[in-house]
């Protein structure tokens, strides 16, 4: 699903409408998903108390539509109008022949009635400004916002927003003070490029994507796409009656070091718990015995050292030699920045003839430190840096990077043409070839460490599988997010540890295919 900035819904819908589509029809369609959308999030309509807060534009005109469905379900609804709607507004009309208590601002002096209307409410529904060009709240438009906030944090009053909330930038996610906070926001056609932004993320609560009937042939052009479940289900990789572990894939995964060992755990377990058909750890010799330990399910491949839990460079041409037996190497998790590490990590990524690379962690600090590296490993490499690793890669701040993520990382990957993995809360998914996808996940249940090793070994897992670089780490980036969810929904959004990502995989992927 394509996401967009405000210009370009602009122009999808201008262009919808010279095809044919009135614009009444958009905003009839517009106004009962959001209207089906409240009576989904409240439950029983008929014990609701609803105040649709109308703005002059065609925010407000959808707003307008779902008080009226709101109405005819048996809700009681009342109408204040923040601003003057043209006099022959048929949708205003509509909702005062239905009996809609409609009260006009200008009328209102003080806001009294506002708050009386308020103080007896259930829910709000924002539909003061939608998508239009982001510009400070003044006068009723702040006032209201703020009594709002104020009555959802006091007494958990639920605030429904229609496109987006009103206050936030459609692009950016920039925020004015009162822009409203929102439990459920429900955007039309395509979601807008702000609402996986901060600090407007915060602003949003649950994301609803309403189909208005709008040609998805009309996003075409739009390189900008947000991860699905749909997408995900359909991208999957089949797995044959006839096949054997060779057929999904063998990796290689090169982690661990003596301050380290889970981390070269939880990246084998992420690669096998996604159907990966054999992996191979190459790890110091010291620490074999402890890992195998925990995982029994994968081959060893013993590095020598120079000093306990500390690779050798030696070890470069060792792994260089089996590489030739594998379909991808993972490298770089919890190897650490021993200058050894870093002698034999810089010898190995200088190698001809590495197969497809996942570089993370202290990998991708190593290799900040190679002068044109990026010409030295393949190019159907994947990098999954989190914002400080990023900062490291590119000269730029870690301040620089979170204020623009989406360009960052496809500014870097079209530069260094390889797929960009920039991790956090909407992970970033980044082309060589322009596209770029953003994750729909964030969770502040996955702040914890190894989640990162994981995310990396699921993505050396699906790397054998037949995928392409940019699906396959789109894919990896998918399954972790929605693991994540899984196990937040069961167990809460603190203390999730990254183990308990690893049953959720396999569950999260059987989930998926029954979607598909």
């Amino acid at each position: 699903m394509k996401i967009v900035t405000a210009e370009q819904m602009r122009k999808i819908d201008q262009e919808c409408i010279r095809q044919g589509t009135p614009s009444s029809t958009l905003m009839d369609k517009a106004g009962k998903a959001v209207a089906e959308a409240t009576r989904e999030h409240l439950g029983d309509i008929k014990k609701q108390n609803i105040v649709c807060l109308i703005g002059g534009g065609n925010n407000g005109g959808d707003g307008l539509v779902a008080a009226r469905y709101l109405k005819g379900w048996g809700a009681k609804v009342s109408v204040y109008l923040c601003s003057e709607r043209p006099a022959a507004d048929a949708n205003l009309k509509l909702a005062k022949e239905k009996g809609i208590t409609c009260v006009e601002a200008k009328a209102d002096k003080n806001l009294k009635k506002f708050d009386s209307l308020i103080d007896n409410a259930t829910c709000v529904i924002d539909a003061l400004l939608g998508i239009g060009k982001m510009r400070p709240l003044e006068g009723v438009f702040k006032k209201s916002l703020e009594k709002v906030n104020k009555a959802r944090e006091k007494r958990g009053l639920s605030v429904i927003a229609v496109d987006i909330p009103s206050g936030m930038d459609a692009d950016t996610g920039a925020i004015d003070p009162a822009c409203a906070t929102a439990d459920l926001t429900v955007t039309m056609a395509l979601p807008k490029a702000g609402l996986y932004k901060f600090p407007g993320a915060e602003r949003t609560g649950r994301v609803i994507i309403a189909d208005i009937g709008i040609p998805e042939k009309l996003s075409d052009t739009i390189d900008l796409e947000l991860l699905t479940k749909e997408w995900a289900a359909a991208t999957l990789p089949r797995r044959p009656l006839n096949s054997n572990k060779g057929t999904f894939g063998r990796v290689l995964i090169n982690a661990g070091s003596i301050n380290y060992i889970g981390a070269a755990c939880l990246a084998c377990a992420g690669a096998l718990r996604v159907g990966a058909g054999l992996v191979t750890l190459a790890t110091p010799s010291s620490l074999q015995s402890i890992i195998a330990c925990r995982i029994a399910e994968a081959t060893y491949l013993p590095l020598p050292e120079c000093s306990p839990g500390t690779i050798s460079v030696e070890a470069a041409d060792i792994i260089h030699k089996q590489c030739p037996q594998y379909d991808v190497l993972l490298t770089g998790c919890g190897l650490g920045q021993n200058p050894a590490t870093v002698e034999f990590l810089s010898s190995l990524f200088l190698k001809k003839g590495l197969p497809p690379l996942v570089i993370d962690a202290d990998g991708l600090n190593i290799l900040a430190r190679i002068p044109h590296w990026q010409q030295q490993v393949p190019d159907n490499t994947i990098l999954t840096p989190h914002p400080g690793e990023m900062a490291r890669l590119t000269g730029l701040t870690i301040k620089d990077i979170q204020k623009d993520r989406t360009g960052t990382a496809l500014k870097f990957a079209k530069k260094w043409q390889k797929t960009v993995v920039l991790k956090g809360a909407f992970t970033v998914i980044a082309g060589a070839d322009g596209k770029c996808r953003i994750s729909p996940f964030a969770n502040p249940g996955l702040a914890s460490g190894g989640t990162g090793d994981v995310l990396a070994g699921i993505i050396a897992g699906l790397a054998g599988q037949g995928l392409k670089p940019y699906d396959v780490a789109s894919l990896g980036v998918f399954l972790h997010g929605a693991a994540g969810d899984r196990v937040r929904d069961e167990l809460g959004d603190a203390g999730t540890i990254a183990s308990d990502l690893l049953p959720a995989l396999p569950l999260t992927i059987k989930q998926l295919k029954k979607r598909g």
